[in-house]
């Protein structure tokens, strides 16, 4: 199990998505190396005050510790007392325009080891689009893009990761899900090590290709006052679910992490309004109605 593998891939993947958008916008950059009293560090990258981006976080983290929080073993109590490693990146990224869709990436590496025992492993991850205005093209390929990404390894696996997208990122306060899915698993050891790596690379290589089609078609698109003020009321269940349900925020907490990377995911600015509802028949209507639902996206 070479683990030192995977914190140089990860490296990798944050050098060349920062790199990515670099070549999108103009806005400024900022890197935050930090450390962990309790063991490990991490890289922080943040773009803000560009003209396409409105608020970029790239995140690379590698942390040791004595003992895994509530978060990791509520649902796994055989890890209860043992220590651990855990490797990831995570990237969130909330464009200014509001034709353009947020979009969120992860994946990461957990080892939990205790002494006289065998390690446990494992690997997790995915990403999901959260538009504001749906558009079939968009949804199509991205869901195309993702079932390529899986089909690398084996091909049973996209509908099911898609199947358990679509169950996490749901808000049950809301009854409504946050975006259109995408691919998430977790707790991912069943193909031994060497291909359970190969497909979080598979993932995490195949977000580009995924998500800047989108961000180029949309970039430049005229919008107004009603677009903005509704793009800003639906990050408001952005925020909803990371600081509510989302495990890896819940994680970050429960282990004293780093504050200002775990709360990196929300967005710069945000509204709630009282008991607002769209109008039937127009485009923010059909958000509700048509995208958010759960469906397939393969075949359109």
């Amino acid at each position: 199990m070479e683990k030192s593998a995977i914190k140089d891939y990860l490296d990798s993947l944050q050098d060349r998505l920062c790199s990515q958008f670099a070549t999108l916008d103009e806005g400024s950059w900022r890197e935050d190396r930090w450390t962990r009293e309790e063991g490990g560090g991490g890289c922080s990258r943040s773009l803000s005050g560009g003209s396409v981006i409105e608020k970029l976080g790239v995140n690379v983290s590698h942390i040791l510790g004595k003992a895994l929080p509530f978060s990791a073993t509520e649902k796994r109590p055989e890890l209860s007392g043992r220590g651990f490693e855990a490797m990831g990146l995570s990237l969130v990224v909330h464009p200014k325009n509001p034709y353009a869709p947020s979009a969120h990436a992860n994946v990461r590496f957990f080892a939990a080891e205790k002494p006289n025992y065998e390690p446990i492993w494992w690997f997790g991850g995915g990403y999901d689009l959260t538009p504001y205005y749906g558009n079939i093209e968009d949804c199509m390929h991205w869901h195309r893009e993702a079932k390529n990404a899986c089909d690398n390894v084996s091909p049973e696996l996209y509908e099911r990761f898609k199947k358990d997208c679509d169950q996490y990122f749901y808000l049950p306060h809301r009854q409504e899900h946050r975006g259109i899915g995408g691919l998430f698993f977790d707790d991912f050891n069943e193909l031994e090590f060497e291909e359970s790596f190969r497909l979080m690379r598979c993932i995490g290589d195949s977000f580009s290709v995924a998500y800047f089609p989108i961000l180029n078609r949309w970039k430049s698109q005229p919008f107004g006052e009603r677009e903005r003020n509704f793009q800003l009321y639906r990050r408001g269940r952005y925020v909803e679910f990371n600081l509510v349900y989302d495990r890896g925020t819940l994680f970050g907490l429960q282990t004293n992490g780093r504050i200002e990377s775990i709360l990196m995911s929300l967005p710069p600015m945000v509204s709630w309004l009282y008991d607002w509802e769209p109008r039937p028949g127009t485009a923010e209507a059909e958000l509700y109605e048509k995208y958010l639902p759960p469906r397939d996206w393969i075949s359109g």
